[in-house]
């Protein structure tokens, strides 16, 4: 009797013990046509209750970040994303700081988007670009418009024309963070999880243009540097699309379900986190804070 009412006083105690609730932020990288698996990820996540508290991404991992927080349905994003082209968000132009100019996303983005104001978003959504004068990762979040940020995110140097905001020239978000997850966790996420569009494997074929040999050249720089944001995030999810192109929009069915392989060997980890918290909550109960406050019986020869 007695080593039985120590258990359950010992069990009650560490049920008390304070703990911050479960708060799962997505960090998602880019990939031009890739991140089309960032949405079988997401179909993953709604089927299975997994609730998602805040949305950061880069580049393209922006776009779908941004459609999802407002509200667009997964299935209208997938219908978006397999009718893409490179005309649908981008046009050549002549200029001396990029081949072309990414101006027709804001149309793209007002079409998929079911809000276009921070402010706005069911879920609380950063969008991150690079300052191409500093160097440094600029995050916006809470307030203001979502357009012209995405778009900063998206411009590929190089190709893109920077975009201006508020006297800072932008350009594409992983050139300083490869995989958002600072910017996940500034909105208050306890578990971050990383998603990585790995991008590089062996390739015999020699590069066609000048696109091919500096997307290949920043695919293999920013795989180097993945150090940080991987010790950073409580997990990495990696979709299998390293046989797919940057341009790979007709194959938007294989690239969601790329995303759900991967969202569903993630699963048994995630739902372990939030079963942790469903009992630690339930620990830490009235009922059982009174039982870890209750005077213990004897020990028997005491």
């Amino acid at each position: 009797m007695w080593k039985w009412a120590e258990a359950v006083r010992r069990w009650a105690r560490e049920g008390l013990t304070e703990r911050p609730p479960v708060r799962i932020g997505l960090a998602l990288g880019g990939g031009f046509a890739r991140s089309l698996a960032h949405v079988g990820l997401l179909q993953v996540f709604q089927e299975r209750g997994i609730p998602i508290h805040s949305l950061a991404g880069i580049s393209s991992g922006a776009m779908i970040a941004a459609a999802f927080a407002s509200g667009t349905p997964l299935d209208q994003i997938i219908s978006a994303g397999a009718c893409t082209s490179f005309s649908s968000y981008a046009r050549w132009t002549l200029s001396k700081v990029g081949l072309a100019t990414n101006d027709r996303m804001d149309l793209y983005l007002r079409k998929l988007l079911r809000a276009t104001r921070f402010e706005q978003m069911r879920t609380p959504l950063a969008v991150v670009a690079t300052d191409l004068g500093t160097g440094a990762a600029v995050v916006y979040k809470d307030r203001g418009d979502v357009i012209a940020p995405v778009r900063a995110s998206c411009a590929y140097p190089g190709l893109f024309l920077p975009v201006e905001i508020d006297g800072r020239w932008l350009v594409d978000g992983a050139i300083a963070a490869n995989v958002p997850v600072d910017a996940a966790a500034g909105m208050g996420a306890t578990h971050v999880i990383a998603v990585h569009l790995h991008t590089v494997p062996e390739i015999a074929d020699r590069p066609a243009n000048i696109f091919q040999v500096v997307n290949r050249c920043f695919a293999i720089m920013q795989d180097r540097m993945v150090t940080d944001w991987r010790q950073k995030a409580r997990l990495v999810v990696e979709p299998d699309v390293g046989d797919f192109t940057w341009d790979d929009f007709g194959r938007a069915p294989q690239l969601v379900e790329a995303g759900r392989r991967a969202a569903l060997a993630a699963l048994p980890k995630i739902q372990s986190w939030l079963r942790g918290a469903a009992i630690h909550a339930r620990l830490s109960s009235p009922r059982l804070a009174a039982v870890a406050t209750f005077p213990m019986p004897e020990k028997p020869g005491s």
